[in-house]
């Protein structure tokens, strides 16, 4: 017995030191994959308002900057409406920015002469203040900032410019921020929130999974406790379905198709998580998603963005 004790002992000592180099490469590789997620993919804009030199709307839309809770610097295209007007924030997917929803709000202010802003969410767009993302965490809080500097804007005669109602649209990430700023803000009365994560981390793990091309087992559970620990505990996953619980008046428009892949199933099963059934409208069956919209045909693309400007048109008024 002795014996087999001695050379259980010998055979621990001469793993252990292989042990220590696999864990602390797991522990380097863990958080190289971390660090690459949370520094979203950067592109030019797909549109900005200089590409609408000759007419409409578009020549009024103007960058702005503001402070975020945490008092970073966000910033954001803005298009001032009509006073006393319903404002509405456009809210992108994580790896996007706001040029991807830039003709949305152009039509939904053609339509209704509500005042749109249209932020880059921390991280993403060119050159951003913030250079990381929080798939979620940090940005609920920038919405809520980015409503303050709405209601802090004047009209030419000096009233306020936004009046009471305000909505919020998000796309995937967007969604959850936007879901989670209306949790907290009773003065956000309509959201229109397409293909809705079930909570943050199935945005790391999804993204985990796109940036190596294949699905490593546990690799993307690793990789959600790894950013919990990057955050050095400020990192939240409160569910969609937590936050969905603590609304009771707004009016809620949940879009989804089979593109948005899961996140169809996780806007689905949102649904009945809203104690008040009804204030809330689904359309999961659509052919096309937010989340391809720039790439969509005319005609998709323009049956999507009337049942959303009609929604927030009737909702907001």
């Amino acid at each position: 017995m002795a014996s087999r004790r001695r050379l259980g002992k010998k055979l621990l000592k001469s793993l252990l030191p292989i042990l220590l180099v696999v864990i602390v490469a797991l522990a380097v590789a863990l958080g190289l994959i971390v660090r690459g997620i949370t520094v979203p993919p950067r592109r030019a804009y797909l549109v900005t308002p200089k590409s609408f030199q000759f007419s409409g709307p578009a020549l009024r839309v103007v960058d702005q900057t503001w402070r975020n809770r945490d008092n970073t610097t966000a910033r954001g295209w803005y298009l001032r409406g009509a006073e006393g007007a319903p404002a509405v924030v456009l809210l992108h997917q994580y790896g996007a920015d706001r040029s991807w929803l830039f003709n949305l709000g152009v039509k939904i202010n053609e339509a209704t002469n509500f005042t749109i802003l249209w932020p880059d969410l921390r991280g993403h767009g060119l050159t951003p203040p913030v250079r990381w993302t929080s798939f979620g965490t940090f940005e609920g809080d920038d919405v809520l900032a980015a409503l303050d500097f709405l209601r802090s804007q004047k009209s030419e005669r000096g009233n306020r410019l936004v009046g009471d109602q305000v909505g919020l649209f998000g796309v995937e990430m967007g969604a959850y921020a936007a879901l989670k700023a209306a949790a907290k803000d009773s003065g956000v009365t309509v959201l229109a929130l397409d293909s809705v994560p079930t909570n943050p981390d199935q945005l790391v793990q999804t993204n985990v999974i796109s940036d190596l091309g294949m699905t490593v087992p546990l690799l993307p559970a690793l990789a959600c406790s790894a950013t919990h620990a990057y955050f050095l505990g400020k990192y939240e996953n409160n569910s969609s379905c937590e936050l969905a619980a603590s609304i009771s008046s707004q009016r809620v428009l949940l879009l989804s198709g089979p593109d948005a892949g899961e996140l169809r199933k996780s806007t689905m099963d949102l649904a009945r998580c809203f104690k008040n059934p009804g204030i809330v409208e689904v359309k999961t069956d659509l052919r096309l998603t937010a989340l391809n919209l720039p790439s969509a045909t005319g005609e998709d693309g323009e049956g999507y963005d009337r049942q959303v400007i009609e929604f927030l048109d009737k909702n907001l008024r």
